[in-house]
């Protein structure tokens, strides 16, 4: 019950999603075809003014259905953090995008804008360069899921001085959390997906080649002691 119930909702959320593009995109023709903001008529004015006010209310709802939906799958297949991550990032990608279509409407110069949020992107990624690093790795991180929660991995990387293995004990949007040698470790995410990761072989564990047969156990290899 709970499942059909569920299924019910996201198929409403997709048919509101669909209808609410459908309405952004007939108020954009609309606006842009038969309105007139500059014009001498009333009417052309009155019809610019509504379809950029009704297109900014159906942009708003359009833009956070997207994002919920998007955030739902995100968080199906990996934790409710990051589904709460892709919401964010889409809801204000979303909105700017929005606010750029009224303003086609309103036929409003959007260049000085664009050079103003140009200049001003460059200077927040510069000073949040590694910060958004670390998120944009996560999210990587959690969609290809190289490692889970639990597992006992074994890590290769030369920013971390060599090879280090430990327990998976969280992972986030800016770390992953490794119990190591009786230390909890914070990885940066921006690490951890540069560096060379996998299962740890544990005593007496058959290892696989690359076609998936057997090779030797980990006591029998070269230099193990």
């Amino acid at each position: 019950m709970a499942d059909k119930s569920m299924s019910a909702i996201v198929r409403r959320n997709i048919f509101l999603t669909i209808i609410f593009g459908l309405a952004v995109l007939g108020l954009l023709i609309c606006g842009t075809v038969f309105g007139d903001i500059h014009g001498k008529r009333l009417d052309g004015k009155l019809i610019a003014w509504l379809a950029a006010a009704a297109l900014l209310l159906f942009g708003i709802l359009f833009i956070r259905k997207v994002a919920h939906l998007l955030a739902q799958v995100v968080e199906y297949k990996t934790i409710p953090a990051a589904g709460s991550a892709v919401r964010i990032i889409i809801t204000v990608i979303g909105y700017v995008l929005v606010l750029f279509l009224v303003f086609e409407v309103l036929d409003i110069s959007v260049e000085r804008l664009l050079i103003g949020g140009a200049l001003t992107g460059v200077i927040v990624g510069i000073a949040a360069q590694q910060a958004l690093g670390n998120v944009f790795a996560g999210l990587v991180l959690l969609l290809a899921r190289p490692f889970v929660v639990g597992e006992h991995i074994k890590i290769r990387s030369g920013a971390l001085g060599g090879i280090l293995d430990g327990y998976v004990t969280g992972m986030s949007l800016t770390y992953v959390s490794l119990h190591t040698e009786g230390i909890l470790l914070k990885i940066p995410n921006s690490v951890m997906l540069a560096a060379a990761v996998g299962p740890f072989p544990e005593q007496g564990q058959l290892l696989s080649g690359n076609d998936g047969r057997p090779l030797l156990h980990q006591e029998d290899q070269p230099g193990h002691k």
